[in-house]
């Protein structure tokens, strides 16, 4: 089977709710899988100088009515939160404690905590929103604030978001497809493309 696409995410950036709402159909058509990483942007923003979009003179009110209008085209449900930016730190490692043991239920509770920040306003960057969240997929509420505050689970998010840059992760959404990356939901359309035609 061919390599799997790597999707590296932030839950509070609004490009990558709206990929992960099409990222693993798109893939299937392929026979592709995803490996989904979330991993934290302001480091990223940090490492490349950029500052945040929202915050930039001019570009910052395009952003936010593209957002808007980018998962109007998509068809996706989307209301722009009060609360932004938010860090997402408990949302991130509690993903990665649930992907060590059930891919798929990490898989819903990713799509479950975008979905409460992008759908349903929820501040997902308090820890008991995110716990919440947990529960009603089922999942054990203080087995899950425990392994969110180990050391090993801390330090994945960290390692995660220096792979990511290392990998040279400057946004979110950022895809790379056997080898080749992609920044962006609207590059959806070329990922699409290059799985069609072995790259171009």
């Amino acid at each position: 089977m061919s390599e799997p696409i790597t999707f590296y995410f932030d839950f509070s950036s609004p490009y990558s709710y709206l990929a992960s709402e099409r990222i693993d159909e798109l893939a299937a058509k392929h026979g592709r899988k995803v490996k989904w990483r979330p991993m934290m942007l302001g480091a990223a923003f940090k490492a490349s100088g950029m500052p945040l979009l929202v915050t930039i003179p001019l570009k910052g009110d395009y952003s936010k009515r593209d957002f808007d209008r980018s998962a109007r085209f998509l068809g996706i449900p989307y209301k722009f939160p009060p609360k932004f930016p938010i860090a997402t730190l408990a949302a991130a490692r509690g993903y990665y404690w649930l992907h060590g043991q059930d891919c798929a239920k990490a898989r819903e509770f990713a799509h479950a905590v975008f979905r409460a920040y992008w759908v349903d306003s929820r501040d997902i960057g308090e820890t008991p929103v995110v716990l919440d969240i947990a529960g009603r997929l089922g999942i054990d509420r203080d087995a899950f604030a425990a392994a969110i505050a180990t050391p090993e689970i801390k330090d994945r998010v960290k390692q995660e978001t220096d792979a990511a840059i290392a990998q040279g992760m400057f946004g979110a959404p950022y895809f790379l497809v056997d080898g080749e990356p992609f920044w962006g939901a609207d590059r959806l359309p070329q990922i699409d493309k290059w799985l069609e035609t072995g790259g171009f």
